[in-house]
């Protein structure tokens, strides 16, 4: 009788420490998933924060390289184009524009405004035989048709990113990580703000 007491004694205490210990796991559990759910979701949304710095700084490395180049340009063919000077003159100026625009909309504005302004110089240039035939002339052409071509595809890259962001950014239940950690939205670089207006590479004119 006494073994049995203390059998039904052992048994009580081994389901009431396996009750404690089922509760102990929910709690680590609850407490665990949720942390966890929290870092997988941080750590996405930094990883396509950092792709879309980096597609900027890709972008920014050709539009230098652009600004770098439209001068040289310029220097070479305005002996051989003296009636076309308003070309040469707008050129100059828009990129300037580009160069100094306070933010993002308005350089992406600029920027369009620049690839314009190089179609219409190539266009221009076919009427001059002489460039043509100018080695310098062509290897700056090229070169630039290069960049611009770069430049499209490096801005496309960086939009695809920024709506891929926005969206990570907005959807449920990644809301309420990126309001608590504050993340934001990047601007398109686009002169309507919404990533539509991209900038197209320049054709080569044989």
């Amino acid at each position: 009788m006494v073994k049995c007491k203390r059998y039904a004694c052992i048994k009580r205490e081994t389901r009431k420490y396996g009750q404690q210990s089922v509760v102990v796991w929910v709690l680590i559990l609850s407490a665990v998933i949720p942390l966890f759910w929290i870092i997988i979701i941080y750590n996405s949304l930094v990883s396509l924060r950092n792709d879309v710095t980096n597609a900027w700084h890709q972008i920014d490395v050709q539009l230098k390289r652009r600004h770098d180049l439209i001068p040289n340009l310029v220097s070479v063919v305005k002996g051989y184009m003296e009636y076309e000077r308003n070309v040469l003159e707008r050129i100059t100026t828009v990129r300037t524009k580009a160069i100094t625009a306070a933010d993002m909309r308005a350089k992406a504005a600029a920027e369009d405004s620049l690839t314009q302004s190089l179609k219409s110089l190539f266009a221009v240039m076919e009427n001059y035989p002489v460039l043509k035939s100018n080695e310098n002339v062509m290897e700056l052409q090229e070169e630039l048709v290069s960049t611009e071509n770069k430049i499209a595809f490096s801005r496309q890259l960086y939009n695809d990113l920024v709506a891929n962001l926005a969206t990570k950014i907005e959807i449920f239940p990644n809301n309420m990580v990126s309001s608590l950690f504050g993340f934001r939205k990047t601007e398109y670089f686009s002169a309507d703000g919404h990533g539509t207006n991209n900038l197209q590479g320049t054709e080569k004119h044989e």
